[in-house]
C-alpha cells in the first residue's frame, strides 16, 4: 500500500471520530437543555397548583370563620329564645 494512501484513511478515520465525538456532545447538549426546559415547565406547573391550592385554602378558612360566626349567633338567638320562652327553667 502506498503511503499516501495510509494517510488518507488515517485523515479520514480522523475525521469520522471527530464528527462522531462532536454528534454525541451535541446531542448531549440537547438532551439536557430538553430536560432543562421540562423541568422549567414542571416549576411554572407546580407554582400554579401552589397558588391554587393557597387561594381554596384561603377561600375555605374565611367560609369556616364565617360559619363559626353563625353558629354563635344562631347559639346566642337560641338563649334568646331560651329566656323569653316561659316554659323553660332558665
Amino acid at each position: 500500500m502506498d503511503t499516501w494512501l495510509i494517510i488518507v484513511i488515517v485523515v479520514v478515520a480522523v475525521v469520522v471520530l471527530a464528527l462522531l465525538a462532536w454528534a454525541a456532545t451535541r446531542g448531549r447538549e440537547r438532551r439536557i437543555e430538553s430536560k432543562r426546559t421540562e423541568a422549567g415547565e414542571l416549576r411554572q406547573e407546580a407554582q400554579s397548583r401552589v397558588q391554587r391550592a393557597d387561594e381554596r385554602q384561603a377561600l375555605a378558612e374565611e367560609q369556616a370563620e364565617r360559619a363559626r360566626r353563625e353558629r354563635l349567633e344562631a347559639e346566642s338567638r337560641l338563649e334568646r329564645a331560651d329566656d323569653v320562652d316561659p316554659d323553660t327553667d332558665r
